[in-house]
């Protein structure tokens, strides 16, 4: 086979990969993300505030929700210096700082979290300090938590978190990303490690499904729901600034 050949036969299994996860998620997963989209409706609509947070890569999908054109302006990233992203150098910091215990409460204290808000937690492996802690002291603070992780790691592999519990034991609503452990969807002779993640195409389309569920549900109570407008078409800045006056007190990423 020409490697052009080949090249297109892996871009082609790549999507075909990711399309078969998105249809699990869509057929497994679509009762629970319906009820967390109603969930952050319930926040909005009580005058409360919504949060994501995700490490590494996880942050990603997170961060994919805020300050986005089409999306709710009141989603807010729940930032953790040196974790959210990969810009901390070394990279590899940002991965030992999840395994930091007691982190969790320390930026729960000191941010705009309160009972009856909403916070996801996006954590693939769902069994590191960090995402467990912020899950466990949020519910104790009276905040809603959604969980989303892949369970598969929960049943093959060991927790990092001292009460050997996972993020899935821990949330108010767990949605399942269906991914495989390892995070790789491909595999070729001559290539020892398997390879092409997907778990940011999959996860990125929960939190735009459940942001969408939400946007519905408001309309459905007779709540016109805080969506931004994309700055490139004529008129959206101003549509943008309207609604961002409007939701100031529980828009952060102003500020």
């Amino acid at each position: 086979m020409a490697e052009s050949d080949r090249s297109d036969r892996l871009a082609g299994n790549y999507f075909d990969a990711a399309i078969d996860l998105l249809r699990q998620v869509r057929d497994a997963e679509g009762d629970r993300i319906t009820a967390a989209g109603a969930l952050i409706a319930d926040a909005v609509a009580a005058g409360g505030r919504v949060f994501s947070f995700g490490a590494g890569h996880s942050s990603l999908p997170a961060q994919d929700t805020v300050y986005r054109a089409g999306g709710l302006a009141v989603m807010n990233l729940l930032s953790v210096p040196g974790v959210v992203g990969v810009d901390v150098r070394p990279a590899t910091l940002g991965s030992a700082l999840e395994r930091v215990d007691g982190l969790a409460a320390a930026v729960l204290d000191t941010s705009p979290l309160e009972a009856g808000d909403v916070l996801v937690i996006i954590s693939l492996s769902g069994r590191n300090p960090l995402p467990v802690e912020m899950a466990v002291n949020a519910r104790a603070l009276g905040i809603k938590v959604i969980g989303v992780t892949s369970v598969a790691y929960a049943e093959a592999t060991r927790s990092r978190h001292a009460s050997g519990g996972f993020l899935k034991d821990h949330c108010d609503l767990v949605l399942d990303s269906r991914i495989p452990v390892g995070d790789a969807e491909l595999t070729l002779p001559g290539i020892d490690a398997p390879f092409a993640p997907a778990s940011t195409v999959v996860t990125s389309a929960i939190m735009q499904a459940m942001v969408a569920t939400a946007a519905g549900t408001l309309a459905e109570r007779g709540i016109d729901p805080p969506l931004l407008r994309s700055g490139n078409v004529d008129g959206g800045h101003d549509w943008n600034a309207r609604v961002m006056g409007a939701y100031a007190d529980r828009i952060f990423y102003r500020q």
